[in-house]
C-alpha cells in the first residue's frame, strides 16, 4: 500500500489570500488552516457552510451552525499588499534562508 501524497504547497497559515474560483470568487481572507495531505485549506469568511447539530450536554439546544469548510488550495492565491492584487508565489535566497517572493514587484511575503 502506497503512502498517501503529500502536495507541496506555496500557502502557509496566517497568508491574506483571494479566492479566484467558486461561489466565493473575489473574497480575501486570512488562512486559518492548512492541509498538505489532502492539498486544502481553510479561509476565514469563506466557503460557509450549514451545519446541523444534535443537542449535547456542550450545547443542549443543538441548531444550525455556521461554520468554515475546506477550499482547494487551486482556488486561491497569495495577496500582495504593495501590489493590491493575487499574485504568483516565487521563491528566493537571502542570508542562506529560503524566502517567498511576489512574481509581480519582488517583495519579500514572508514576515
Amino acid at each position: 500500500m502506497a503512502a498517501p501524497k503529500v502536495k507541496k504547497l506555496k500557502l502557509k497559515k496566517g497568508d491574506e489570500v483571494v479566492v479566484i474560483a467558486g461561489k466565493d470568487a473575489g473574497k480575501k481572507g486570512k488562512i486559518t488552516e492548512v492541509s498538505p495531505k489532502t492539498g486544502k485549506v481553510y479561509v476565514e469568511g469563506v466557503n460557509i457552510i450549514k451545519k446541523h447539530t444534535k443537542p449535547t450536554r456542550t450545547m443542549p439546544q443543538g441548531g444550525i451552525l455556521d461554520q468554515e469548510a475546506p477550499i482547494d488550495s487551486s482556488n486561491v492565491m497569495v495577496y500582495c499588499s504593495k501590489c493590491k492584487a493575487a499574485v504568483r508565489v516565487g521563491k528566493n535566497k537571502e542570508d542562506g534562508k529560503s524566502v517567498r517572493i511576489c512574481k509581480k514587484c519582488g517583495v519579500a511575503l514572508d514576515k
